[in-house]
């Protein structure tokens, strides 16, 4: 991937603290999205990767620190707040609505798009890239395979036209070849539409050939934050999430 992007900070959080409870789960998280940019944050499982989505995009409070988006403080607003602002969140697991058809599932992605024109670009536009998701716009969406459903979640959200996309695990639970149809999904988007992703991903090896930088959570705190290519050659990186 060529590591031409934008140099403008689209996503900056700043001494972030998160928990659940009386359990802190994110120790000053400092992190930042350039525009165009996929950047991956990887971690053990525990390490504090989804509270990080989910703090960004509102689902958890920040309990220190401030989350800018463009420059703007959106630190403690609601999450469909966020969401209006353009931080679309893909949650781990893909929440297909079960009982509505394909095509339904994508218009939920729009609830923030007042103008039906746009509606219906981004719809076509959803179809192009997925065309499997056109020719099953009328099926339930909970019924299609896993691959498929993840296209789904994928295109609800660029229907809300995001800023960021913050992307939870897309690969899980996905036999092999559907991960690597997966992450070229991932790769298309921020290469041809452009769209600048925050990716939490369990095939650490993937996601570092795929983005421009990357962060190591450790016990809710970065470990470590380099350009992809380093990260990918650095030994204790290798040695603890990329194997031999």
């Amino acid at each position: 991937m060529s590591s031409e992007t934008g140099n403008d900070v689209v996503l900056k959080l700043t001494g972030v603290e998160a928990g659940y409870g009386r359990i802190r789960a994110l120790n000053g998280i400092d992190l930042e999205v350039r525009r165009g940019q996929i950047v991956a944050l990887l971690g053990a499982n525990g390490a504090g990767k989804t509270t990080t989505l989910k703090t960004i995009s509102g689902l958890v409070r920040a309990s220190a620190g401030t989350i800018a988006l463009d420059g703007n403080d959106i630190t403690g607003m609601k999450a469909n707040e966020i969401a209006r602002l353009g931080v679309v969140h893909v949650p781990e697991g893909r929440h297909i609505l079960r009982g509505l058809s394909v095509r339904e599932n994508l218009e939920l992605g729009a609830f923030t798009v007042r103008d039906a024109a746009v509606k219906r670009e981004r719809m076509a536009e959803a179809f192009r890239l997925f065309p499997i998701l056109k020719a099953r716009q009328h099926q339930d969406g909970s019924l299609l395979s896993g691959g498929e459903q993840q296209m789904l979640a994928i295109g609800r959200a660029l229907m809300h036209g995001p800023k960021v996309l913050l992307l939870d695990e897309p690969s899980m639970g996905l036999a092999p070849k559907l991960v690597l149809e997966t992450l070229k999904i991932v790769k298309r988007l921020n290469r041809d539409e452009g769209t600048t992703i925050l990716l939490v991903e369990q095939n650490a090896r993937l996601a570092l050939k795929l983005a421009h930088y990357g962060y190591v959570l450790e016990g809710g705190s970065i470990r470590m934050k380099n350009d992809a290519a380093t990260l990918r050659q650095d030994a204790s990186i290798v040695q603890a999430y990329l194997g031999d």
